[in-house]
């Protein structure tokens, strides 16, 4: 992978909550912003605007399921600034609402393995 792109994935990761555009990646690495999404997308397969997208997301997800933050404090802390865009983003990626992501974390999972210590 070409280091500039593995700069600007290290700029992505560090800096969920600042506002990233494509000028500003590209300038960080010298590169121009048609040069950048040009390497970008032959080293992941995706421009770096989908590939931030991806990073808040998975970010988002952790937050869901390891925090008691809003999904208003999700939104913000993943970098999405409305939160109506951030549920339908996530709701496109989930097919399910963060609420509703969340709550399949609450629920007790049943485990075949804890029925069978409690039958012996």
């Amino acid at each position: 992978m070409d280091p500039r792109v593995e700069s600007v994935i290290n700029i992505m990761r560090e800096g969920l909550g600042d506002h990233l555009c494509i000028r500003m990646l590209s300038k960080s690495v010298n590169l121009s912003p048609a040069r950048l999404r040009q390497l970008f997308k032959r080293d992941t397969g995706r421009s770096p605007m989908e590939y931030l997208g991806d990073v808040r997301m998975r970010h988002a997800e952790h937050l869901l399921r390891n925090t008691f933050l809003s999904i208003k404090e999700v939104a913000f802390g993943s970098g999405v600034k409305h939160v109506s865009s951030f549920v339908h983003a996530f709701k496109k990626r989930h097919g399910l609402t963060p609420r509703e992501f969340r709550a399949l974390r609450e629920r007790p999972l049943y485990s075949v393995a804890a029925k069978g210590v409690d039958s012996e």
